[in-house]
């Protein structure tokens, strides 16, 4: 054989080799490659998440709590936190979903990096990363889950599937949402691909009754090791999130089927009975070390989670069993599934008789978050929790038509029995998944992020049965001679199959890609405007414990540890005190302000919070903040049982100092803080004396008025006692009756005006606007100089802060007025915005001549945070201007009059402090009014902008304005 050839043989065979290495592990740089264009698509904006003095800018409010977690963690690593009395007050929480395995993961990563003693930068750094590494990482298990139903190239059409998909699971895995959602894919798809490996395996095996009893580990060894790793996936998945308990009880259904399915074709379930039991009876070993409360929340580590696992591992030896004495008996087989079936139903009912608890709290979850049978009163308060308006229109802009060839790709593995194809227990596994991730993201709009994962995988089924249907062979090794023996239909079939994919999710058909998406990303705007509200209460106000001068802080140790208190109520020391605010800001308040709310994101504190806001008197909003903690209900007592209730409490140390509300609460949240203690926003509703082109327009009742709310937030706490507004932010909003398209009205709704403004300061603008639609408020007109059309409207601060103080009481005695007179104490005061307004209070003289009334403000500064008191940023710019009237009308007369400064002692400690009146030097008198002084604001020249400039067409900037961004949904 001469060189020449043997050059050429081995040429040839170095071919051969390189394309059998490559068509062994082509599918490896192109995973790679799916894996990075994920993590690039996710992290474009990451410079915007990150500032020179290191303060956190991150896209979601639960973001902000699992910052709080993560610092906690890496303080006390490897523990994390096993109560927070950070939140919750004024009996403090377990947290539940946070402090898990997701956020121990994260500090692990950061511990590594940092080597041993990450810097807060490297921590930050780390966590913002982490998301959008973990949303890439999901592509493999998602790979070899497709790869399992339609080989490597399946394997690659699911990867790139999930890789476009531009809905729920790609907003919620780009960079700063630091949130546990995409921990939860993760680990979902591992734990599901590996029950997959495990049932195949098992099914190859097949271990049996006898087996065991023999104890021939050689045979079962292999079936053992796979089956106990598909239980540690499971756990894991558990671990990083608690409410994965549902895939548990999917994976309870799918043994319940396909163990009758394998008993009626004539095959033992003692093969798939095997992996059921070893998986679920090591999910429940794994969960009941985790068990960290009592009870049956889905959201917590407790008796749920193992107990739902040993009832599964226990149901697969059943069926195996009862599959035995049937055939023992030659019972027919068809009879089989029906036995089992009502084997379940009576282990329900005997549940709901014995286990109340656990019956309720299945069926609950089931309604909730699986089933779209009906929607929670509450829940419909939260955007996530809601279910799509339009289930068809939803999924085709979450996945294209993906969706669809999906539940092809489904149909394709039902009718594989039936094609004469092998019949498989991963088969049936994915089908049952499948429908229950639809019919989870048809209950609630968020879990398409978890049927993401079905789409991408099962679209690898669909490809392999059309491949199937049209006989395509398309191979490496053949090369060139199957390309050129395919047919016209065939080509024309691959091309619509890729069309179907993937042209929805590309341009020019998609609206928006992921990479789009991905640029567009940014931190949440409403975080960003609490967060100068939350700083200032953090430099401005006590710490928890010194309150009042008492010197508990260390007892509150914000990187502390605390015990679950046996009641499940954590006993505050004196001087501790909490911050009253809606729900979804508590975690802000917590981690921004440092400071302790009462209501939070895990919607702890709701029901008491809505009925605190929606109080039709400051005697009631008292009476329902002296009764929190009592462990009695707040909402639905009337005012003589919240008497009793607060009298038998001895809670008396355990104060809520603060009250912090927002344009969004007064506004557009105003609807669903009514929903949780009632009565119903209509019963806030009227139609009013505003018109729109003849047609009446619902504004604002008087019942909206006199809630707490609105008298604290609307009116700057004129004639309550006990509150003074401390700070306000120096951004604005319009709140209000206002149109929001053509076909929609909102009469008690908000809109920022921080696009419009540019100075941050109450300035001439601000005031121009104010007085332009206090103007029309008077008028009974609809107001357009925003660029919308408002009514019934006030211009405010975004946020508003305030402090609940005992308050001074003024005394004094006008002689000469007759009973029944009036009495005025006004006083001019300034907030940190410059903005001027006027609070006043009002009273009657006695029979004998007597008054008495109380304020809230002191006129001058002598206590600080030093003291274990408020550095306010409202400050009075004189003393209280107290009138004695004869009548309150236009006629009013003048009696007597006098002037009293008011200390912050006597404000805090509530003394009383006697007025010197004096005979008034004019009878004619003008009784004062609340509210914002905006002739005091700026001058003439400062036309529009406050500091002399005017816009281009001399006025306000409009709404929406393109170059300001337009304004926040």
């Amino acid at each position: 054989m001469s060189t020449d050839t043997e050059h050429v043989e081995e040429e040839s065979e170095t071919s051969h080799s390189l394309l059998e290495t490559w068509r062994n592990w082509y599918h490896v740089p192109l995973v790679g490659l799916v894996i990075a264009f994920m993590f690039w698509t996710r992290t474009q904006e990451f410079d915007r998440f990150v500032t020179d003095d290191g303060t956190p800018r991150l896209a979601g409010v639960d973001s902000w709590y699992h910052w709080r977690v993560i610092q906690w963690t890496s303080e006390n690593y490897p523990h994390t936190m096993p109560y927070e009395v950070w939140t919750s007050f004024p009996t403090g929480r377990y947290v539940g979903q946070f402090g898990t395995l997701f956020d121990q993961l994260i500090v692990t990563v950061a511990m590594i990096v940092g080597l041993g003693n990450p810097s807060q930068e490297t921590l930050y750094t780390v966590a913002l990363l982490s998301i959008p590494a973990m949303a890439a990482l999901t592509a493999i298990p998602v790979f070899y889950g497709g790869r399992r139903l339609a080989g490597t190239f399946g394997g690659i059409v699911s990867v790139v599937v999930l890789a476009l998909a531009p809905g729920q699971f790609f907003s919620r895995s780009t960079v700063g949402q630091l949130d546990h959602h995409v921990g939860e894919v993760l680990f979902m798809a591992i734990a599901v691909v590996s029950m997959m490996v495990a049932l195949r395996v098992a099914e190859r095996e097949k271990p049996i009754y006898e087996l065991v009893v023999s104890k021939d580990w050689d045979a079962l060894k292999t079936p053992t090791l796979y089956a106990v790793l598909a239980g540690l996936a499971l756990s894991l998945y558990v671990w990083v999130w608690p409410s994965a308990v549902a895939l548990v009880g999917i994976f309870g259904i799918f043994f319940a089927v396909h163990l009758c399915l394998d008993y009626v074709r004539g095959v033992s379930p003692d093969h798939v009975a095997f992996v059921g039991a070893v998986s679920l009876g090591v999910t429940a070993l794994v969960t009941a070390v985790l068990i960290e409360e009592p009870g049956f929340s889905v959201t917590s580590f407790g008796y749920l989670q193992p107990l739902l696992a040993i009832l599964v591992s226990v149901g697969c030896v059943f069926m195996a069993w009862l599959a035995r004495q049937w055939n023992a008996r030659n019972i027919e087989r068809a009879y089989y599934p029906i036995a089992i079936g009502g084997l379940i139903t009576a282990a329900f009912l005997l549940m709901w008789l014995l286990l109340p608890d656990l019956y309720g709290t299945i069926v609950d979850n089931a309604v909730r978050r699986i089933l779209p049978v009906g929607t929670n009163v509450t829940d419909s308060t939260i955007a996530e929790a809601q279910p799509p308006e339009n289930f068809s229109q939803h999924v085709v802009e979450e996945f294209g038509m993906a969706f669809y060839t999906m539940l092809a790709g489904l149909a394709f593995l039902a009718i594989r029995p039936l094609r004469s194809l092998e019949f498989r227990a991963e088969h049936t596994l994915v089908i049952i998944w499948s429908l229950f991730l639809t019919s989870m993201a048809a209950t609630q709009v968020r879990f398409s992020y978890y049927l993401v994962l079905a789409v991408a995988i099962v679209n690898a089924a669909f490809v392999a049965g059309v491949w199937d249907l049209v006989n395509l062979d398309v191979s490496l090794e053949r090369g060139r001679e199957s390309l050129k023996s395919l047919e016209t239909y065939q080509v024309l079939t691959v091309v619509l199959v890729v069309l179907l994919l993937f042209a929805p999710m590309l341009p020019p058909i998609a609206s928006a890609t992921t990479w789009d998406s991905g640029e567009s990303v940014g931190p949440h705007e409403e975080a960003m405007v609490w967060q100068d509200s939350n700083h200032w209460l953090a430099d401005n106000t006590p710490e928890p414990g010194a309150y009042g001068g008492a010197d508990n802080a260390d007892e509150l140790d914000y990187y502390g540890t605390y015990e679950y208190p046996e009641d499940g109520d954590y006993d505050y020391p004196e001087g501790g005190y909490g911050v009253m605010s809606w729900w979804d800001y508590g975690h802000l308040i917590t981690t921004q302000g440092e400071r302790i709310p009462h209501a939070n994101p895990f919607q702890a504190g709701a029901t008491s919070a809505s009925a605190y806001f929606t109080a039709d008197s400051e005697e009631r909003s008292e009476l329902i903040l002296e009764a929190l903690g009592t462990g009695e209900s707040v909402s639905d007592e009337s005012n003589e049982d919240l008497e009793e209730i607060v009298a038998e409490s001895d809670e008396s140390d355990e104060e809520m100092r603060y009250v912090m509300i927002d344009d969004a609460m007064a506004g557009s949240k105003f609807s669903a803080i009514t929903q949780w203690s009632g009565p119903g926003y209509e019963n806030y509703v009227e139609q009013g004396e505003f018109e729109a082109q003849g047609q009446p327009l619902p504004s604002a009742s008087e019942n909206y008025d006199d809630t707490t709310l609105a008298s604290l937030y609307v009116d700057d706490a004129a004639e309550m006692e006990h509150y003074r507004l401390v700070h306000e932010n120096d951004q604005y909003s319009v709140v209000g009756g206002m149109m929001l398209n053509q076909q929609q009205q909102g009469p008690i709704y908000s809109l920022p005006l921080r696009y419009a403004l540019d100075d941050p300061s109450w300035n001439a603008q601000t005031a121009q606007m104010a007085a332009s639609l206090e103007e029309s408020n008077e008028a009974g007109e609809v107001n357009t100089d925003l660029g919308a059309q408002i009514w019934d409207a006030h211009i405010t601060s975004s946020v508003k802060t305030f402090e609940r103080v005992d308050g001074a009481t003024l005394t004094g005695t006008a002689e000469d007025a007759p009973e029944g007179s009036t009495v005025y104490a006004s006083v001019e005061l300034e907030t940190n915005t410059e903005r001027p307004f006027t609070y006043v209070q009002e009273a009657e003289v006695g029979e004998d001549g007597t008054f008495e009334v109380t304020v809230p403000y002191a006129t001058n500064d002598e206590l600080g945070v030093d003291d274990g008191y408020t550095d306010s940023a409202v400050e009075a710019t004189g003393d209280y201007d107290v009138t004695v009237a004869s009548d309150d009308g236009e006629n009013a007369t003048a009696i007597a009059e006098g002037e009293q400064d008011v200390s912050e002692t006597a404000v805090v400690d509530g003394e009383e402090l006697e007025v010197t009146l004096e005979g008034a030097e004019d009878e004619s008198f003008e009784p004062p009014e609340a509210g914002t002084n905006v002739d005091d604001v700026g001058d003439e020249e400062n036309e529009a902008n406050g500091d002399g400039s005017e816009t281009e067409d001399g006025g306000e900037t409009p709404i929406g304005d393109d170059s300001e961004g337009g304004a926040e949904e």
